[in-house]
């Protein structure tokens, strides 16, 4: 507990300094989220964003493993941009713990990397599961006829979520690093594993609903990625964000409303 003490009382040291340049945050977290903005811009302004959509890389039947490697790495990005500001406040205190630790620098990358593969974990999934889906859609002449719902299905989906347990449950979680720290902080590599992946499993059990339509609707995507981290940082980090969630759960309710009204009737003109 000694070095998460040091956490309250901002070290001096040159690491300290240095991690504290952007508001507490390290700058290499700093240069990331910029970067994978800026990625994100640069693949929409030239139609990489689509050639990299799991719909364009399932659209030719399995995919090929440079094709997983690609989704995969496009997903980091959206991590990078969507899920890290949101997680900035754990950052921060983690990074003001471990500045005089030894080996803070390791610990940091380790509690990032432990954060990184839990979101990259529950992107191969719901690849997995979207390639399952579209082999379903393909061998289902029902399905095949009635595909139009599933988009408004997982915008349905993502609106009742807002309103479970899990949800509240999770962003207490996330709400509350200070209290997060105290209980789950260990100096190390190990330690800064173990907490960075402790934090994105409740970061997943928060956001992963939202992500989904983020993956469903993919075609807007920065626009909807902009939208979305705005909503799940207010959601996780800012005293409102309680009174956000409800608001976002009958939103997104009526939005499914819309879009599977409208698509019921468009698949029966047609």
């Amino acid at each position: 507990m000694s070095g998460l003490a040091s956490a309250a009382t901002p070290a001096r040291g040159p690491t300290a300094l240095a991690a504290a340049r952007v508001r507490g945050v390290p700058l290499p977290v700093v240069a990331a989220i910029a970067a994978a903005w800026a990625a994100a811009i640069a693949a929409e302004a030239t139609g990489a964003s689509a050639v990299l959509h799991h719909d364009q890389v399932l659209s030719h039947g399995p995919p090929s493993a440079w094709a997983i490697v690609g989704f995969l790495a496009a997903w980091q990005v959206m991590v990078a941009a969507m899920m890290l500001p949101s997680s900035l406040p754990l950052v921060r205190m983690f990074a003001a713990a471990s500045a005089r630790a030894p080996a803070g620098a390791r610990a940091m990358a380790a509690f990032l990397g432990g954060y990184t593969l839990v979101w990259t974990a529950f992107g191969a999934v719901a690849f997995a599961g979207d390639l399952a889906l579209h082999t379903a859609v393909n061998a289902s002449s029902f399905l095949s006829d009635h595909e139009w719902a599933i988009a408004g299905s997982v915008i349905a989906l993502a609106g009742l979520f807002q309103f479970t347990p899990l949800k509240d449950a999770c962003l207490d979680k996330c709400r509350h690093p200070a209290s997060f720290m105290v209980r789950h902080y260990r100096r190390g590599t190990r330690g800064g594993f173990a907490l960075g992946s402790r934090h994105g499993l409740f970061c997943v059990g928060c956001c992963w609903a939202l992500m989904l339509v983020m993956f469903a609707l993919g075609a807007t995507s920065l626009i909807l990625m902009a939208l979305l981290t705005a909503l799940m940082v207010h959601e996780k980090t800012r005293p409102a964000g309680r009174r956000v969630v409800p608001v976002t759960g009958v939103t997104l309710l009526a939005v499914a409303s819309v879009v599977l009204a409208y698509s019921a009737y468009a698949a029966s003109a047609g």
